[in-house]
């Protein structure tokens, strides 16, 4: 989960509004369901995407959710994008990824869907314990005055940050 620090990201920028677990808890499970199916069947069939291309997709949809968040597609598009069905479908990108680094691997066939299986639990349990994390410093600072001031300012630097794994993984992609 180190290294996954795109992933957290995005999970951030989804989580950042929600209040209710009961919809913390949707959210996240449509992530997982994304992620876990295409890594599930990424490696399974060998279907990789060149990891460039892919990271620099995650790196968007962490920009994607920071407009959403502060109301840019309401405001340029004049309608809100499903946010549910935009969670599936990049937590699908996001599973690519993780098939994708996987398959560099080169591991054996033998014993494949058991291995695939715990490395996806050990995800899911990674990601849920960054996530409680991030929801305990969350339910602190939204009680504070400090974070509808600065909610705007959160989400534009994670916008950027973003931006700069676009950059990155684009970079990377054309000196490789």
């Amino acid at each position: 989960m180190a290294t996954g620090y795109d992933h957290i990201l995005f999970l951030l920028g989804v989580i950042f509004f929600l209040y209710r677990l009961k919809h913390i808890g949707l959210y996240v499970t449509l992530f997982a369901i994304g992620h876990s199916t295409t890594m599930l069947l990424g490696v399974y069939f060998n279907v990789g995407i060149n990891s460039y291309i892919i990271d620099a997709i995650i790196g968007f949809s962490v920009v994607y959710k920071a407009l959403d968040n502060i109301g840019a597609f309401q405001r340029w598009l004049g309608f809100q994008p499903n946010t549910k069905v935009a969670t599936v479908v990049f937590g699908l990108f996001h599973g690519f990824g993780l098939s994708t680094k996987i398959i560099e691997y080169n591991i054996s066939p033998d014993g494949l869907i058991p291995n695939l299986l715990a490395f996806n639990v050990g995800v899911e349990i990674g990601q849920l314990l960054a996530l409680g994390t991030i929801l305990i410093a969350m339910s602190y600072w939204r009680r504070t005055a400090s974070f509808w001031r600065h909610a705007y300012t959160a989400n534009v630097a994670m916008m950027c940050a973003g931006f700069v794994l676009i950059g990155y993984q684009i970079t990377g992609y054309f000196v490789s």
